[in-house]
C-alpha cells in the first residue's frame, strides 16, 4: 500500500506557543504542524502533507527560501519536509488550505497526493547499493513500510491492554532475500537485483547462506530486513562490517507475514540475526504522547540513539512506529 502523504484532515486542537505572537501551533491526529495564528481553527478542514514529502513548489513555493533557488528530486522542483523546531515548538508537516485542490467536494481522510502531485523524498543510495536491476519489485512480495502512530492513534483504543512485540528500528536499507519454487532473489526496497558479489545486498545474502537455509526450511518464503554497513546512511549505527536484522518474515504461499513469535523462532532455527527485541509482550497502551516517548533511547550499540520502535501485535497483522522526535530533528 503507497503511503498517504497529503491526506483531508480536521484540526482537533490549537494551543498558542510561548513568545510568538504571529503562530500557533494546531493539532491533526497526532501531529503537531505551527501555523499563522488563526488560520487553521479546531474542526477546520484543511489538506495535511506528512514529513518527508517532496512537495512541488508550483502548489508551495514558500517552501524555499528568500534567494533559494528551489531543490531538484526525480526531475521536480520543490523541497523536502522536515521535522523542526519553531520558537521551541516541535512541527511535522504542512497544512495547506483545501482552496490548493481543485473544487469539488472532498471527504476526511481523502488521499490527495497524487493530485497535488507529492512525491515520497527517499535518501538516495550509496553507490555500493545500486547494483543493476532485474526487474520490479516482485508482485507476490509485499514492500515494507510501518505506519506511523501518528496517523493511527484512533485505532489504539482497539488493542488497549493487548500484547505486543517492541524491536528497535535500525537505520540502514531494506533489504528482501526470498526463495519462491524455483526462483530465488534478492532486493532492494523498490527493485528486484541481478546476482553480483559486488553488490552489498547479494553479499549479505550469500554471506549469510540465506537463500540454501530458506530451502533447507521447506518452504517459499521471503526475509525482510534491514542492512547496515559502514557506507550506508552515514553508518548511523556504528557498525564496522555489514550487517543484517530481519524484521519480517513473509510466507508466500499463505500471503501474510509470520506472527512475532513465530519469526522469532524462525530466525533461531535458521541461525539470522534478528533485530533487536526491547519487550516480546508490551501492553499496549492509547497514549500517542507516551508511545512517542518510548522511542527515544538508546539503540543497538553503546552510544547510538535509536531511530524508534517497531510495535506488532502478537495475534494480528496489526502493527505500526514510533519514530524518535530527536531522531528526526537530527536527520540530514
Amino acid at each position: 500500500m503507497e503511503r498517504k502523504l497529503a491526506t483531508i484532515r480536521r484540526i482537533v486542537e490549537v494551543k498558542e506557543i510561548v513568545g510568538a505572537d504571529a503562530i500557533e501551533a494546531v493539532r491533526v491526529d497526532g501531529w503537531w504542524v505551527v501555523v499563522k495564528k488563526g488560520e487553521f481553527p479546531i474542526n477546520h478542514a484543511a489538506v495535511y502533507l506528512e514529513v518527508d514529502s517532496w512537495v512541488p513548489t508550483s502548489i508551495a513555493p514558500f517552501l524555499t527560501k528568500s534567494g533559494n533557488t528551489p531543490k531538484e528530486y526525480e526531475g521536480l522542483k520543490g523541497e523536502r519536509l522536515r521535522t523542526v523546531k519553531l520558537r521551541g515548538q516541535l512541527s511535522q508537516g504542512l497544512l495547506l488550505p483545501l482552496g490548493i485542490l481543485p473544487v469539488r467536494d472532498y471527504s476526511d481522510g481523502e488521499d490527495v497526493t497524487e493530485t497535488l502531485g507529492i512525491l515520497k523524498w527517499e535518501r538516495p543510495l550509496s553507490p555500493q547499493l545500486y547494483g543493476q536491476a532485474k526487474g520490479n519489485f516482485p508482485n507476490f512480495l509485499r514492500k515494507t513500510d510501518q505506519e506511523r502512530v501518528q496517523n493511527i492513534g484512533n485505532m489504539l483504543e482497539n488493542y488497549v491492554g493487548q500484547e505486543f512485540e517492541v524491536t528497535i528500528k535500525l537505520d540502514g536499507s531494506s533489504c528482501t532475500i526470498f526463495v519462491n519454487n524455483e526462483n530465488e532473489g534478492v532486493c532492494s526496497r523498490n527493485l528486484e537485483l541481478k546476482q553480483n558479489e559486488d553488490n552489498a545486498f547479494w553479499r549479505i545474502a550469500l554471506e549469510y547462506d540465506i537463500h540454501k537455509k530458506i530451502r533447507a526450511y521447506g518452504k517459499n518464503v521471503a526475509v525482510q530486513g534491514e542492512l547496515i554497513a559502514p557506507n550506508i546512511q552515514g553508518n548511523y549505527e556504528k557498525v564496522n562490517k555489514p550487517e543484517f536484522y530481519v524484521f519480517d518474515v513473509f510466507d508466500i504461499d499463505r500471503q501474510e507475514y509470520m506472527l512475532p513469535k513465530e519469526r522469532q523462532e524462525f530466525c533461531k532455527l535458521l541461525s539470522i540475526p534478528h533485530v533487536p527485541v526491547v519487550d516480546k509482550a508490551f501492553t499496549m497502551i492509547a497514549d500517542v504522547d507516551k508511545l512517542l516517548d518510548m522511542a527515544e533511547g538508546e539503540g543497538m550499540n553503546k552510544g547510538v540513539k535509536r531511530e524508534g520502535l517497531v510495535f506488532k501485535h502478537n495475534t494480528s497483522g496489526f502493527s505500526f512506529k514510533a519514530i524518535s522526535n530527536s531522531y528526526l530533528l537530527k536527520e540530514k
